[in-house]
């Protein structure tokens, strides 16, 4: 028996053994099945052509992920409620701030009602270490070298000139201030001589003089009256910008300059220093008059603000926040002297004008 006899060879789909495959009938119908269709009747498997596939490149098999089933997923979050605005914070240590605002103002109306002359040592070394803070920083932050050993010795000087001598002592001294700082500089070399001593004579005028005006108020005969005053306006202003614009201030006064003072501060500044003004100058200066001290306050008011920012933009310009760390809450003692310093001119000559300089 030959091949032929055997029968055709089982199809595919077809599960039985092969001896036992299912015969066909006279006109070639096939049983029906899930692996048998009409294509199959048409194309036997012997003779049925061989799809043509073209090549692929080989391509890895990546794993797939199990689709995550719903007691998987991760439940919705529930809407939060909406959370309060954060308050406003004053930016330093309130505590510190007060307390050693509190032993400063000891110290210096204990100097100021007891002896003159020890209120005026008291400015000459406020001058002398608002010097050693100012060179200090522009040393570290720009490399410019101004010679500290002459301010200090003439910005002492300045002070006790103008205590002693009055204006025309103060501007001699500032003068032979100046040609010590040109002539201390020559001792290095030549590079950066420009801007050394330009930045010497700066802090000269700045810090020393400036603050001789202090020292000039207090020769008078209510020297230590007028003293007061200049510092009451000065704080008192101060403190109302500070006050009012941490409260309602929206609208900024020199974003630039100085990103936390508002207009609503500067009203507040304006306010409360022209109360004061009229109080001081009512109570306190012999021959004042509240309407005098009105006019004092608006000038406290505008002079401590220029003061204020002519600081801010100095410590910008040499990117730091503050020009020491010596008074815990406060900074440095620059950082205390920058809206003083600009107004003991103003007040001193205001007082001059409107009760005499006696």
């Amino acid at each position: 028996m030959n091949d032929s006899s055997r029968g055709a060879p089982p199809r595919a789909g077809y599960w039985g053994p092969p001896d036992q495959g299912p015969a066909q009938g006279a006109q070639g119908a096939a049983p029906a099945g899930p692996a048998y269709d009409a294509h199959d009747a048409l194309y036997p498997a012997e003779t049925r052509p061989m799809p043509i596939v073209p090549d692929m490149p080989d391509v890895p098999d990546v794993p797939q992920e199990p689709m995550p089933s719903a007691a998987s997923q991760p439940a919705p979050e529930a809407p939060r409620a909406p959370q309060a605005p954060p308050k406003k914070s004053a930016g330093r240590d309130l505590g510190a701030a007060i307390g050693v605002g509190v032993g400063l103002g000891v110290v210096i109306i204990a100097s100021l009602f007891i002896v003159k002359a020890v209120f005026v040592g008291v400015i000459a070394v406020a001058v002398v270490v608002g010097l050693w803070e100012l060179t200090s920083r522009l040393q570290e932050r720009k490399g410019i070298k101004a010679p500290l050993v002459p301010l200090a010795v003439g910005g002492a000087a300045m002070v006790v000139a103008g205590y002693v001598r009055g204006p025309e002592g103060a501007w001699v001294a500032m003068a032979l201030t100046a040609l010590a700082v040109l002539v201390w500089r020559m001792t290095e070399p030549p590079e950066g001589y420009l801007k050394d001593v330009t930045a010497g004579v700066f802090a000269a005028f700045y810090v020393p003089f400036l603050a001789t005006f202090v020292a000039m108020m207090l020769t008078a005969d209510d020297g230590p009256m007028r003293v007061l005053t200049f510092l009451l306006l000065t704080v008192v202003s101060d403190t109302g910008a500070y006050a009012i614009g941490w409260r309602f201030g929206k609208h900024k006064l020199a974003p630039r300059i100085s990103p936390g003072k508002t207009r609503e501060g500067l009203v507040g500044a304006v306010t409360f220093a022209m109360a004061a003004g009229a109080l001081c100058m009512e109570f306190l200066i012999d021959g004042g008059t509240w309407w005098q001290g009105l006019l004092i306050g608006l000038a406290v008011a505008a002079s401590a603000t220029l003061g204020d920012l002519g600081e801010s933009m100095i410590k910008r310009d040499l990117g730091i926040k503050d020009m020491g760390t010596l008074l815990p809450g406060h900074g440095g003692i620059m950082d205390r002297l920058d809206s003083l310093l600009p107004t003991a001119p103003v007040v001193w000559l205001l007082l001059v004008v409107f009760v005499g300089s006696g």
